[in-house]
């Protein structure tokens, strides 16, 4: 009787343990999927953190070229000064250079270039002091150093200026019609618009031997 109840505890020990393993391995196939979603809502979360913040980064302008704005530089500092060698600017040359450049506006006026420029204590900067200029005026106006450099180096000729034909275009083209001229103004000009020169201002004397009033002039060749 003995051995019978001892191998009757076996088998319910042996069940038991069978139970309590086979638990075990369900226990661990359901919580394997639940730990994949969260490293991937953790990889996610990582990407959408990187994202925002490439979004939220302010882009920089593009670098100037060196030798483009060097170029202008050098235009510059010969406009208004035939006897200039290319190498040194004036307050004067910078400022037109801004102001075609549309630099010079509302953010930064001729008294903030006037400041700065003043504080290199010379009246011509050479290439690499107007940098310095530049570099500090940037910063104390709280503007992209590339932005001016940019649109200094871009901003065509000395002198050159994109302007829009307005009002006074129109009047000049509208008073140079000579399709509506009258009276002796109309009698300067031919069909065509050119004009007839001295014949257009005073009446000259008709030496062809025709009697004045005569209207068949220069026929007779044709008709006989």
């Amino acid at each position: 009787m003995a051995d019978d109840k001892q191998n009757g505890s076996d088998m319910v020990d042996k069940a038991a343990v069978e139970v309590a393993q086979m638990a075990l391995e369900s226990n661990e196939d359901v919580a394997k999927p639940a730990t994949a979603p969260k490293e991937a809502a953790h990889e996610d979360a990582g990407s959408k953190g990187a994202t925002k913040k490439e979004e939220n980064g302010t882009p920089k302008a593009a670098p100037v070229s060196t030798a483009a704005f060097k170029e202008q530089f050098k235009a510059f500092s010969k406009f208004g000064d035939t006897k200039s060698d290319g190498k040194h600017l004036t307050l004067s040359q910078s400022d037109k250079w801004m102001k075609q450049a549309k630099v010079i506006d509302k953010k930064i006026t001729t008294t903030d270039t006037g400041i700065h420029f003043k504080k290199l204590k010379s009246m011509k900067l050479s290439f690499a002091e107007y940098n310095t200029f530049l570099e500090d005026l940037a910063k104390t106006k709280k503007v992209e150093l590339d932005e001016i450099k940019s649109k200094m180096a871009n901003c065509g000729a000395p002198g050159i200026h994109n302007a829009t034909p307005g009002k006074a275009a129109e009047t000049v083209a509208r008073l140079t019609d000579t399709s509506k001229y009258t009276g002796s103004h109309k009698q300067r000009f031919d069909e065509t618009g050119k004009g007839k020169g001295i014949a257009g201002r005073k009446d000259l004397p008709d030496s062809s031997g025709y009697v004045s009033g005569y209207t068949h002039k220069n026929t007779y060749d044709k008709t006989h």
